[in-house]
């Protein structure tokens, strides 16, 4: 005789986000469509069901009955005869799948939350049977009694959790028969059994009651109050330790559901479990809409550098590629510009970053490496690169101020500024004279150059477009209506908030500047404000929807400027990406 086989998918395929049912709808109010199949056993293939029985509840009361035999088209097994008492005269008469299935969906609802014991099973062959019969998955939300017993009930209260075990245990009024439908009605009483107890677990909700079955840790059960009270809206949210030190900021568009994720099965980040068992209080900071949540996340995390934020903890951590004063400049790596400086390419996250774009324009432009501070009066011995006709010999005079310049310093300066032809054209005249000689290595350390001073160019034109406006106003449709409204001010996030619908913007917008932050002009590409903050608001400006309702002045990048080379950038990056993957497999 064959052995039945079971194959039951995992809980993480039932994902409780899908459905139309309110994760925050009481339990009490929740309808709950109670389902069990029998099958003819083996793995769900768009047939095998021989009987479905399902019972819609809601706070306790019975609101309708479903049950029908399946024919499955094939023999029934004689242990499957055995355990249900299911003969194959039975099915005959029975109808197919197809037929069940529209009276089975229509009874499912879009507004109910399916359970079934042992879930993962049942769902699977109804969704492979939809899938066979070409119906859509409604993909309800999915509650799993055997699941939720799991958590409920200690091994000291019941020995296994086997819905015959759990009936008993709850004294269930039908019985367990491997029957469809008295198995739906067991099970349905099992639900009220468990449900009655998850108000000591402060469970409330389903969505909270779904959550609480998946296996989530000891710490994330202990802290979950801590998601209590926190409001439905835009804002960032703080973890705090026990003295208030920060520990994680984050930021949202529902902080509640949020941080409700925080202790849930799908949160299984390590450094997440250990900061939750650090976290004493949650704190919620509601913002006019996602751009201000955003960047007071930015300025939050620059500001206390939370352990267990990974990204944007050191802002001020930038560095400069500088062109230095002298009669002979040369090309500095600094980490502040001072107001003198006029010629100069970032601001890069690192010092390497910095030295490639360096690098690359050393290959580009004969820009004196050595780091001496050469006199026009005095001669310094040339280093290995002036004999290797790699630089013009400045040290010795060789070249003159006024030829140094045109032939190295002007280069950098327009590519910075304005045009970064020259350099890109020189870039790209050395990888091909590199890959003709088939020295392929050393052209892709080129073509990684060049990326390098197109990524920097492009950003710091980009920046400084934007920082050299003194004041802005934008605005966004919300989503509920109205207008998300944006004052910026050299490229700093001065003002932030929402007209409401059917009123007209400029009021709120006249309110938000009475009230901004005044932010006084500055040097460089990004003076008032971190370089990611300013491409926050860039992102934002720049989406279709956004208007640009005032501007103190126009908005504009230099016509020939590095922007035109994004898509030499763009398949600079690919084939770099595509490199690193064929030598890392």
């Amino acid at each position: 005789m064959a052995q039945q086989e079971y194959v039951q998918e995992s809980l993480a395929g039932l994902d409780p986000t899908l459905g139309g049912v309110d994760p925050e709808l009481p339990l009490h109010a929740t309808t709950f469509v109670v389902v069990d199949l029998e099958t003819t056993g083996g793995a769900p293939d768009g047939g095998g069901i021989t009987e479905i029985g399902a019972v819609k509840v809601r706070g306790g009361e019975e609101l309708g009955v479903l049950a029908t035999l399946v024919n499955p088209g094939v023999p029934i097994p004689p242990f499957i005869t055995v355990l249900t008492g299911i003969t194959q005269a039975m099915l005959l008469p029975a109808p197919p799948i197809e037929q069940v299935l529209p009276s089975f969906l229509e009874f499912l609802s879009t507004d109910a939350v399916l359970v079934a014991h042992n879930a993962p099973y049942d769902v699977g062959f109804l969704k492979a049977a939809c899938a066979a019969h070409g119906y859509r998955w409604p993909n309800p939300r999915v509650l799993d009694t055997a699941a939720l017993a799991r958590r409920v009930l200690t091994r000291d209260e019941v020995p296994n959790r086997k819905l015959g075990t759990l009936s008993a245990y709850f004294r269930t009024a039908t019985q367990p028969t491997h029957r469809a439908l008295d198995d739906a009605k067991a099970t349905v009483d099992v639900l009220h059994g468990l449900i009655a107890r998850l108000g000591g677990h402060r469970v409330h909700t389903i969505g909270d009651a779904i959550e609480f079955a998946r296996a989530v840790t000891p710490t994330q059960r202990r802290k979950r109050h801590l998601a209590e009270g926190l409001p439905k809206a835009p804002g960032v949210y703080i973890f705090r330790a026990a003295d208030d030190r920060p520990l994680y900021v984050g930021t949202s568009v529902d902080i509640a559901t949020r941080v409700r994720s925080y202790f849930t099965a799908a949160e299984k980040r390590a450094r997440i479990s250990e900061m939750l068992a650090a976290a004493e209080r949650v704190e919620a900071v509601e913002c006019a809409h996602s751009l201000e949540a955003e960047v007071r996340e930015l300025r939050l995390i620059g500001a206390h550098a939370p352990p267990y934020n990974r990204r944007s903890k050191f802002p001020e951590r930038v560095v400069w590629l500088k062109l230095t004063d002298e009669p002979y400049p040369r090309l500095s790596v600094v980490r502040n510009l001072a107001p003198g400086d006029e010629a100069y390419l970032g601001p890069f996250t690192s010092r390497r970053a910095a030295e490639l774009a360096a690098a690359g324009f050393h290959d580009a432009v004969p820009l004196r490496q050595c780091t001496h501070r050469l006199s026009l009066r005095t001669v310094t011995p040339a280093c290995a690169l002036a004999e290797l006709g790699r630089c013009a010999a400045p040290c010795e005079h060789r070249i003159t101020p006024e030829e140094y310049a045109a032939r190295a310093a002007t280069p950098f300066r327009t590519a910075t500024a304005s045009d970064p032809q020259v350099v890109v054209d020189a870039l790209l005249a050395r990888i091909e004279a590199l890959s003709r000689a088939q020295r392929y290595e050393e052209a892709a350390v080129v073509r990684s150059r060049l990326a390098a001073v197109l990524r920097a160019a492009v950003r710091m034109q980009r920046l400084a477009a934007l920082t050299g406006i003194a004041e802005l106003a934008a605005a966004r449709p919300a989503a509920r209506g109205g207008w998300e409204l944006a004052l910026v001010r050299h490229g700093r996030l001065a003002g932030a908030g929402v007209s409401p619908p059917g009123v007209h913007p400029r009021p709120t917008i006249a309110a938000i500047r009475a009230t901004a932050e005044t932010v006084l002009p500055g040097h460089g590409p990004v003076p008032r404000a971190s370089a990611e903050e300013t491409e926050r608001i860039l992102s934002w400006l720049e989406r279709p929807e956004t208007r640009l309702v005032e501007i103190s002045s126009g908005w504009a990048s230099p016509v020939a400027g590095a922007g035109r080379f994004r898509r030499l950038l763009t398949k600079a990056e690919c084939a770099a990406s595509h490199q690193l993957s064929t030598e890392s497999s």
